[in-house]
């Protein structure tokens, strides 16, 4: 009973975040791939998902991609002033969605933006169409028409391939960092800081915004080439890893980019192989969780070390942000809701397209395994000890999976080593109690509370800075602690919610 008050609770509060949002945010349809339907020179998306764009500055895009009489419809919040599909967005300024034709080399591309109006790109204006692209309507109805009646199986399946699909095009399409691999043999160089050899990938692609794109993110698998990658300084280290903030260079012009390099040793290569399987997943695929680049396995100068490689977050981790930073109360909900929203996709049986997926229980969720994004939203990381719910698996499969994480972040069930192997929900519950305590971090430290005190740790003045289980057991078994919820945090409205819903 108390679990699902929690999960309400949780629910209520994202409401509440919905709301400060819909005064300052768009709401625009958003689907990775979804089918037309089309009236004339009218079309509606057919897509079933929305969301509030993460600033005021986004606006709602539906792009329109037809190359041999297939069409592919995408829509989404997008930044007006950052290229789309190599283009930008022309004549936003409008409740109207009226799309566009815009240069493209292959097929034919559409585009078009909208604002200050609730899912204004789902409704798709066309002028001056043509006798052909009135046929293309004509020859769109019947599968579209088709696909609604199949078995709900198959119907998953041909999205799956359309998604498929639409990836391989946008990383086909996508800016290359080096020349195509049939134009260029591989090169080997030295790095000479590092003392690794590797071959120079050609695969991968870069964003808009210099960050890897994610037409290829979660989607390479190196097996031989390696990335070109240089090691700078070591920016984090943990039970199982170091963190290296790195350069991946661009090998025709030598520009290069930022990324994050997890460094495994040699004995903790079955962290590292889980947080890869992890990782590989395309369906873990979301912008609340850190961005995967590729895996690797190097051959240093002493023995052989595992690399999980992706995008890095200059902010840092939850932690050291909250100690340096006092939040607005906007900045709390933006990044509360975001941690939610990473939460609840791990646990979700379906991606945001609705394609069915594992549901992940992430098992270590702390302020530390969070980072911060540039613009305050912030990702989930550190999946090392995450574990794969496959409703397959037996009791015995997990028999070893119960008391594991940080110790200051268990559950009471992890602590009492009571956890039931039987309900999978038992480990995503495990996760709803730790998240709960790192939103009483970033509650502590909102300026909507009063007086702000300096950051500390959940049970911060109740326990040493690594406490043990004993040590966690005995103070929130035994004597039933909690961190404090003083009557100051509940004077504001949306703070009393949040309390309400760290109570649950």
């Amino acid at each position: 009973m108390g679990d699902m008050a929690a999960m309400t609770a949780l629910l209520l509060f994202l409401t509440i975040v919905n709301a400060y949002r819909n005064t300052m945010t768009n709401v625009c349809k958003w689907c990775d791939n979804s089918h037309p339907i089309c009236d004339g020179a009218v079309c509606f998306t057919n897509c079933s998902l929305s969301s509030y764009c993460d600033s005021a500055e986004e606006i709602c895009v539906t792009v329109w991609k037809q190359e041999n009489d297939s069409v592919r419809v995408s829509s989404l919040c997008h930044h007006p002033l950052l290229l789309l599909e190599n283009v930008l967005v022309p004549s936003y300024n409008t409740a109207r969605c009226v799309m566009q034709a815009m240069p493209s080399d292959t097929g034919r591309l559409y585009v078009c933006g909208c604002v200050d109006e609730q899912e204004c790109n789902d409704k798709l204006i066309f002028y001056n169409t043509s006798d052909e692209y009135s046929m293309l309507h004509s020859r769109e109805a019947l599968p579209v028409a088709a696909i609604s009646l199949l078995p709900p199986l198959l119907l998953a399946v041909m999205i799956t391939v359309l998604f498929y699909l639409y990836r391989t095009q946008r990383l086909r399409h996508s800016k290359s960092w080096t020349e195509k691999a049939g134009n260029s043999p591989n090169v080997v160089l030295q790095n000479r800081k590092a003392g690794f050899t590797y071959r120079l990938s050609s695969s991968l692609s870069v964003g808009s915004q210099g960050e890897i794109s994610t037409a290829c993110a979660n989607s390479i698998n190196h097996n031989t080439e390696l990335l070109p990658i240089e090691l700078g300084q070591r920016v984090g280290k943990g039970r199982f890893a170091e963190v290296w903030k790195a350069k991946l260079k661009h090998t025709e012009s030598g520009h290069h980019e930022i990324v994050a390099v997890k460094i495994f040793s040699f004995q903790e290569y079955s962290s590292w192989k889980n947080e890869s399987c992890i990782f590989t997943d395309a369906n873990l695929k979301h912008e609340n969780v850190l961005q995967f680049i590729t895996s690797e396995e190097r051959m240093s100068t002493l023995q052989k070390e595992y690399w999980i490689i992706t995008a890095y977050h200059a902010q840092g981790n939850l932690k050291d942000y909250l100690t340096n930073h006092i939040l607005s109360m906007s900045a709390l909900l933006n990044m509360s809701a975001s941690i939610v929203n990473g939460v609840a996709h791990l646990h979700s049986d379906y991606t945001p397209c609705g394609a069915p997926k594992f549901a992940i229980a992430h098992r270590d969720i702390k302020s530390t395994n969070i980072l911060v994004k540039s613009d305050s939203p912030c990702v989930l990381c550190d999946f090392g000890i995450a574990l794969r719910l496959d409703p397959t698996l037996t009791t015995d499969d997990f028999a070893n999976s119960g008391q594991v994480g940080t110790a200051r972040y268990m559950a009471p069930e992890v602590l009492e080593s009571r956890v039931n192997l039987e309900d999978l929900e038992s480990f995503k519950q495990m996760d709803v109690y730790s998240l709960s305590l790192v939103l009483w971090e970033v509650a502590s430290r909102c300026d909507a509370i009063g007086d702000v005190k300096n950051y500390e740790l959940p049970f911060g003045s109740m326990v040493q800075e690594h406490p043990c289980v004993e040590t966690m057991r005995d103070v929130v078994l035994h004597g039933r602690g909690r961190p404090d919820i003083p009557d100051s945090w509940r004077r504001d409205p949306g703070m009393d919610i949040l309390c309400d819903t760290i109570v649950e």
